[in-house]
């Protein structure tokens, strides 16, 4: 079964990959998988609602790694259409959010579609077995508000993922722009 049928339900194993990292090795899933949990990312460099979780991606990555939990993303837009996206400035976006995580890119956009990503960001949380177990946003922050009480929704799904093998009953779709498709 295509796992992009099944896109909307918890369970699936996560597909497997080789991509071109920012730093110009090809990483392959199973080589940069967490011990505890994987988080994917779909991500791209001009999302307005990407530049608004990216500091906040960042550090969740860094405390995450502290639980043997690693992150990866992945840019699968179409650069042609938006050269904001390209290869190049993704390095340019990575060091600017101090992205020390895989960020790959995804040119053919088989990867986006294997595992149904729609929006930048869009968020996958697998378990140590590479099973999906949360998908959704980053956390209770949302554009322009200065709420500064923020549920950390994906670092609390992850820890609850590593001590008891599944995510949260409740998740919150993540919301952004679309995945721009050639």
């Amino acid at each position: 079964m295509s796992v992009n049928a099944a896109n909307d339900k918890l369970g699936w194993k996560a597909p497997e990959f080789n991509l071109l990292d920012i730093s110009g090795k090809i990483l392959s899933l199973n080589a940069i998988t967490g011990v505890n949990g994987t988080v994917i990312a779909f991500i791209c460099n001009h999302c307005p609602y990407v530049m608004s979780i990216a500091e906040r991606l960042s550090k969740e990555a860094k405390e995450l790694s502290k639980l043997s939990i690693n992150t990866i993303s992945i840019m699968s837009n179409d650069v042609l259409q938006y050269p904001d996206d390209s290869y190049e400035n993704m390095k340019i976006f990575a060091k600017k959010y101090d992205f020390d995580f895989p960020y790959l890119y995804d040119e053919t956009q088989e990867v986006a579609t294997e595992y149904g990503a729609v929006c930048t960001p869009d968020i996958f949380a697998f378990n140590n077995k590479n099973l999906l177990c949360y998908r959704g946003r980053i956390d209770s922050g949302v554009m322009k508000s200065d709420n500064k009480e923020i549920d950390r929704e994906l670092y609390n799904a992850m820890v609850k993922i590593k001590n008891e093998g599944m995510g949260p009953k409740k998740q919150f779709n993540s919301f952004g722009c679309s995945i721009k498709w050639k």
